[in-house]
């Protein structure tokens, strides 16, 4: 029996390992203009998001775009919790685009805020608690699949100027200590090329953002329980990592 509750484990292990597909940059399709498409079955190395449904409801985190005279770009995004406590509506409303040559224009969460230097490369990468990276491109088919901060790939690019755009997006959290949460992140505006255009933080605008007291789900990295202190954001997800070596020998000796 104990021989067959390690060979599930390796084989569950395999499956985690092969979620995955590893590939460069020169084995991603590309279409006729040279834009990379999406590659069907790819997902992060912890497995696809997960659905938020405990989101604490009324809670708004917005960002204003900077008033700056470097940018002519101004508006803003919000995000609100969705009533039923699944997803988050996100409305974004953007002008003073450069030309549209460099578009469409691309929007995502950044992983850090930005400074009070303004320094918009300082947000580092997209939200990415899933680890599954940029390449290649979301597959806005099965969002789940995707960087959590990528909006743009999962709900379309910025295709206009001005221009405004409303949708749900599941798999992201208004309550701190999950690694879905967004409220302490920033919103970073791209060229098509990735080029950055201007950013700004996410401040709470409405609601509380604690977590709920019957908070079972929402996202890796979430603990239950009733009221749990938020754990705090140390600039990456929210993820423990063990490796598969030492699981199977932790295994293995506790089946020995």
């Amino acid at each position: 029996m104990y021989s067959t509750v390690l060979a599930t484990a390796l084989t569950g292990l395999a499956v985690v390992n092969a979620q995955s597909p590893s590939l460069s940059p020169a084995q991603v399709p590309k279409n006729a203009a040279g834009a990379p498409l999406p590659v069907p079955g790819v997902t992060g190395k912890l497995g696809n998001a997960e659905i938020v449904t405990n989101n604490r409801p009324g809670v708004t985190y917005t960002a204003f775009l900077p008033n700056i005279t470097t940018s002519n770009i101004r508006g803003f995004i919000a995000g609100t919790s969705n009533a039923n406590g699944t997803g988050v509506n996100f409305a974004l409303q953007i002008s003073g685009l450069p030309d549209a040559s460099l578009g469409p224009f691309l929007y995502h969460i950044h992983d850090q805020p930005v400074p009070s230097n303004g320094n918009c490369t300082a947000t580092l990468a997209h939200q990415d608690p899933y680890i599954r990276g940029e390449v290649p491109p979301c597959d806005p088919v099965h969002p789940e699949t995707c960087q959590t901060g990528d909006l743009a790939g999962k709900h379309g690019n910025i295709t206009s100027n001005p221009f405004s755009t409303a949708f749900l997006d599941l798999y992201l959290s208004t309550y701190q200590g999950p690694a879905s949460f967004f409220g302490n992140r920033s919103i970073v505006i791209h060229t098509s090329n990735t080029t950055r255009l201007t950013c700004a933080n996410f401040t709470l605008t409405s609601g509380n953002s604690s977590r709920p007291s019957n908070g079972t789900s929402g996202g890796n990295g979430t603990v239950t329980g009733s009221n749990p202190v938020p754990s705090p954001f140390t600039g990456g997800a929210a993820v423990t990592f063990v490796s598969a070596g030492a699981f199977v020998a932790g295994l293995a000796a506790f089946l020995l």
